[in-house]
């Protein structure tokens, strides 16, 4: 009997002269309820207005065009309203950017196609189904016939320096070819002679006017939508101070042109380990470089006191 008052009492009953008495905790009033305060919400999502004079390498965007609007709308809203993603793209365009600017600019391509990159690969070593790697996503063979290593020991899509000097001559060849800017930024998504034919079948000369797959048709407007939200933060509430973005660690450069039987060994005679030799040098794709030519390669190194 006692185990059994026990039980009750434990779950709010009490047992007196027989008789169960349930207690039960004092039922809100509405003067207590009337003294809570309100719900707040604080989260809004709102249209955006339409920039007037949106382009790409200069070349204007046909927002009148009301299909134009409309698919030039979708990639501000989508983009705009991925904020974790967004303030990725804010946080490591600042470590790539400073890389990227200053090959394009040597090469004569227009400062805007950086943006082609965040839309790629979203600026990491990104590989796809496909097979295209890096942050410039380039193919195989691409990568090949344009003077890169590409193989299981050494790939260099994945050198930042070496892949953008390979976009900026495709997307050089794909101007000339095509005859605009804009159109040599779809060329790098479906091919010069997937758009050329295109073109030709359909019997325009602007990207603005071709039906294409829904990737390569939307392909500029994402370009030019994250061209717009990453030069803007403030106007799209992105809201982050320079110490949020990430920051680029100082290196130096060491040359080797013979073989390196194990790179942990390697990376621990220069003061790092294997790990933060891979995060500056991921083009070295095995523990190991073959290297039977002697090619000479340069491997960089951070400097002296930045990783812990």
């Amino acid at each position: 009997m006692q185990i059994f008052k026990n039980i009750l009492a434990a779950i709010g009953i009490v047992f007196i002269s027989g008789l169960f008495i349930f207690s039960m905790q004092k039922a809100p009033s509405d003067v207590t309820i009337s003294k809570e305060q309100p719900i707040i919400n604080d989260y809004n999502v709102y249209a955006l207005e339409m920039p007037e004079d949106l382009n790409f390498a200069n070349e204007a965007v046909p927002i009148e065009n009301p299909d134009i609007y409309e698919r030039m709308d979708r990639e501000l809203l989508v983009n705009t309203y991925w904020q974790s993603n967004g303030l990725l793209m804010f946080k490591r365009a600042k470590k790539y950017f400073p890389i990227i600017e200053p090959i394009l600019k040597k090469n004569g391509i227009p400062d805007d196609f950086k943006y082609l990159a965040v839309i790629e690969s979203g600026l990491t070593n990104a590989k796809s189904p496909a097979g295209a790697s890096g942050v410039w996503q380039i193919m195989k063979a691409t990568g090949r016939e344009n003077g890169l290593e590409v193989n299981a020991n050494v790939d260099e899509r994945y050198n930042l320096e070496k892949a953008t000097e390979v976009a900026c001559d495709y997307l050089k060849k794909a101007k000339n070819e095509l005859g605009s800017w804009t159109l040599a930024a779809a060329a790098y998504n479906a091919g010069n002679a997937g758009v050329s034919r295109r073109l030709k079948e359909q019997r325009v000369g602007d990207y603005y006017d071709l039906l294409l797959s829904e990737e390569t048709g939307r392909y500029v407007f994402r370009i030019v939508a994250l061209k717009e939200i990453l030069s803007h933060p403030d106007k799209y509430g992105f809201n982050f101070n320079k110490s949020d973005l990430y920051k680029s660690v100082p290196t130096y450069k060491i040359e080797v042109d013979s073989a390196v039987t194990n790179f942990s060994q390697f990376a621990n005679r220069l003061g790092i380990n294997y790990k933060i030799l891979k995060l500056h040098n991921p083009w070295l794709r095995e523990k190991h470089l073959n290297n039977k030519s002697r090619k000479l390669y340069t491997i960089e190194i951070p400097k002296e006191g930045y990783y812990k």
